[in-house]
């Protein structure tokens, strides 16, 4: 027995995956946060800060850049220049005081459809326009389908002088890519050509399938030979070791002028300060102790996929899902049903009791997002619910 089977009860922990409906029946395979406890060498951690009983201001200690370089070097090959760091409160966050310090009201953000809902709400917060650059959907054998860029649409959008950003999602939130170094170079020229800097949201980094490696986007832009603007990174820990709550991110700048500006819009949104738990988790995570419980986090996540793949090929053919290569996000087809997605979603959760996310949040009607981080026995009942309730809704079609 794996030691993510075990089930840990959340609700009424104030989690707001598991207590944000008031029905206890419900299954919540919704919000992108894990069912399982953190690496021990987490929990420890911050045992025994918390054991220190003082919880004043937090001075990030020269540790803290050690960890976080260290990991990326030795884990991911990327080199990061600790000068360079701004740490925050969350990746969220950062995204907003990146546009708040980079683009000025009324100019385009572009973004590569469907995609993760807050950078939605992130742009229009800003003043900017969000300007779609859709994926490519393609279709696979054996009811599996993938995305690819569309690079002709994105050179027209980049060389449009009103668009000034792409906002990049690596790997990708829901469309379960992990980019690779080649498609990120192709990214990187037509960026760099058109003077649109690049901002990559990279915090389901870790989260990729045995033998897709994560390629972090600054490396394969650094093989580009066309001149232009430095991208920026956001990283964190919080998705790989759950500990979301916890409330870490780092914004990596490519030059000292980029971070001035970006440092002025995070004290400006009085997101400059973090707490105490933050900066002792992350330094615990990005440990060897660390990795070793990350590895068989990941091997579990992706057993928990092939279950699911297995399921939904044998009990619901008519619902293609996207191949996943990194994230614990499927993407499932749905349109069949002639249903709305966000009719959908809220029918599954007042009818079979379980809770997933639309496929409309994220900019792509008639798909439905699932989270598989969650024990195996919890996920084959929910499985189960939404496969009984979308039968049924055949049977009522054909009455």
């Amino acid at each position: 027995m794996s030691q993510f089977d075990e089930i840990v009860h959340r609700r009424g922990s104030g989690s707001y995956k598991w207590d944000s409906e008031a029905d206890a029946d419900v299954i919540p395979l919704w919000v992108a946060d894990m069912d399982f406890r953190t690496a021990s060498v987490v929990i420890e951690a911050l045992r025994r800060r918390v054991e220190h009983g003082v919880f004043g201001y937090t001075l990030v200690p020269p540790r803290y850049y050690e960890a976080l370089t260290g990991w990326f070097a030795s884990r991911h090959n990327y080199v990061i220049d600790p000068q360079r760091v701004i740490y925050t409160s969350g990746v969220v966050p950062a995204i907003s005081a990146i546009n708040k310090a980079l683009v000025k009201p009324g100019e385009g953000v572009i973004v590569q459809t469907p995609v993760y809902n807050c950078f939605f709400s992130s742009i229009r917060n800003n003043g900017c326009l969000i300007v779609e650059n859709p994926l490519l959907r393609n279709d696979l054998p054996d009811n599996e389908f993938t995305y690819s860029m569309d690079y002709d649409g994105l050179e027209r959008l980049a060389a449009d002088p009103a668009n000034t950003m792409l906002l990049l999602c690596n790997p990708h939130n829901p469309a379960g890519r992990a980019w690779t170094a080649e498609e990120l170079l192709r990214v990187a020229d037509i960026c760099r050509r058109n003077g649109v800097r690049v901002v990559s949201d990279e915090i389901h980094c870790e989260l990729t399938r045995a033998g897709l490696g994560y390629v972090p986007y600054a490396n394969a832009e650094a093989m580009s030979a066309q001149d232009g603007p430095g991208a920026v990174v956001c990283l964190s820990p919080s998705k790989a070791f759950n500990t979301a709550g916890l409330q870490i991110a780092n914004i990596v700048c490519p030059d000292e002028a980029t971070q001035r500006l970006i440092d002025k819009a995070i004290n400006i949104n009085e997101v400059c300060d973090v707490n105490p738990f933050g900066v002792e988790g992350l330094m615990a995570a990005y440990t060897p102790e660390g990795a070793a419980w990350l590895d068989e986090l990941r091997a579990y996540i992706f057993d928990n996929y092939a279950f699911v793949r297995d399921y939904v090929r044998r009990e619901l053919p008519m619902c293609p899902m996207t191949r996943l290569e990194a994230t614990y996000l499927p993407w499932l087809d749905v349109s069949a049903f002639g249903i709305p997605s966000e009719e959908m979603e809220e029918r599954l959760l007042h009818e079979a009791k379980v809770l997933v996310n639309c496929g409309e949040m994220y900019g792509a009607g008639g798909y439905l997002r699932l989270n598989i981080a969650c024990p195996r026995s919890v996920l084959a009942e929910g499985l189960h619910r939404m496969a009984r309730w979308l039968k049924a809704q055949i049977l009522d079609s054909n009455a």
